[in-house]
């Protein structure tokens, strides 16, 4: 059996990855400025692009499986393309395979550090708002109600004078 199925799952993996990514680069331009509209419709084009990972990533999954029972090998719970590399009897198949697996992986790496990069500049934005809030909002040690607080003017002075 050949490994052309799972190579193009890879690719095609590695693309939809390389979308999600430049989505990502976007979504750091749209928290570094601010514009909310323009982050809502990036974070629905990046749920699609998840959800069209996720059937790749089981379609690569049922690829790999069907190349190892071809081979002879049990099923197992999640077949990775390096259970296929051990199992690749010729170099030129192993060679493909281990650079479309590096390719992704180089991706999915990068992939990684910018949301990393993204959730940083969210958690600092919150705190900013936050921290603007508070500077606007009276302290609760500031408002007191009580009774001795509140400054009535005494039986003893009046202030209305009499003699003008």
């Amino acid at each position: 059996m050949s490994i052309d199925k799972i190579l193009h799952s890879l690719t095609n993996l590695n693309m939809l990855h390389k979308s999600l990514l430049e989505i990502a680069y976007k979504k750091t331009e749209a928290i570094k400025t601010g514009d909310m509209d323009s982050l809502n419709q990036l974070l629905k084009d990046e749920q699609a692009h998840v959800a069209g990972i996720s059937q790749l990533e089981q379609q690569r999954q049922l690829e790999v499986t069907d190349y190892l029972r071809a081979k002879g090998i049990a099923p197992i719970d999640n077949p990775t393309v390096a259970h296929v590399l051990e199992n690749t009897n010729t170099e030129e198949e192993k060679e493909q395979l281990s650079t479309a697996r590096k390719q992704l992986l180089l991706t999915l790496e990068t992939l990684k550090n910018q949301n990393d990069l993204n959730q940083k500049l969210t958690f600092q934005s919150l705190q900013f708002v936050n921290m603007t809030l508070d500077m606007l909002r009276p302290k609760p040690d500031q408002i007191n109600y009580s009774k001795n607080e509140v400054k009535r003017p005494s039986k003893d002075k009046s202030y209305f004078d009499s003699q003008a």
